[in-house]
């Protein structure tokens, strides 16, 4: 996702020695910057950065180094590719995205949960793909994507996530052939497929958690914030 130079960088700022993958990790994509608070308090309060590529920019102009930058390097300028020489990761491959790359990278590290923030907003086509790949990312490590507007997980199986009253709860099938029953929502499933993305969305929890039931199959779900209204 390409955007507009930020903000030149603050001079008083300097380059700190990478760190090792602290957790919580994080993962910075190059999407929309995060305003909202949730989104940004795993940012400022995580371990390490893992940067996509161009989002080191973004990261840097608010005030802190990424601790790894990960992808093709074909948006990052030459001044942030010197001065963070110390902590790239060049990946060539055109087969994925940058996200792939990054998050393929903290699972060779070994870390077994992650948070991707800035995956969304921008271009439609790479939201939508940031999100769909959530799938592929979830049988590799606990991962969960959070936006300005909410939190999408995966579930893989039988699962009751936390919620609140009133809640918006979307429900995406990426096997849409596996009926989906639901417990604890406004409009309950009742061994339904979800045959078109839209299907599923629009719910709302009547509580505070709900419970979804199926023998197998990939949902990605979203919950929004609490202080996102519809």
């Amino acid at each position: 996702m390409q955007t507009p130079r930020p903000p030149a960088i603050p001079a008083n700022l300097s380059p700190p020695t990478p760190s090792s993958l602290t957790p919580p990790t994080v993962i910075l994509a190059d999407g929309q910057y995060p305003t909202h608070p949730i989104p940004l308090h795993a940012l400022t309060t995580a371990g390490t950065v893992v940067c996509c590529d161009g989002a080191a920019v973004k990261l840097w102009a608010h005030g802190r180094a990424p601790d790894h930058i990960v992808g093709d390097l074909d948006s990052l300028p030459g001044d942030l590719q010197r001065r963070f020489a110390d902590r790239l990761h060049h990946i060539t491959s055109q087969e994925t995205n940058d996200l792939t790359k990054a998050v393929g990278f903290c699972t060779q590290h070994h870390v077994a949960q992650l948070t991707i923030v800035g995956a969304t907003g921008l271009r439609e086509d790479h939201t939508i793909a940031n999100i769909s790949l959530l799938a592929d990312y979830a049988a590799q490590c606990d991962i969960e994507m959070l936006t300005d507007y909410g939190t999408f997980t995966v579930v893989r199986q039988t699962a009751t996530l936390a919620s609140y009253a009133g809640q918006p709860v979307s429900l995406f099938s990426l096997t849409p052939a596996v009926p989906l029953s639901s417990d604890g929502l406004r409009y309950p499933l009742h061994g339904q497929p979800l045959h078109s993305w839209w299907k599923g969305s629009l719910n709302e929890a009547a509580g505070n958690a709900f419970t979804l039931r199926f023998d197998s199959g990939v949902f990605i779900i979203f919950r929004g914030h609490r202080s996102i209204r519809k």
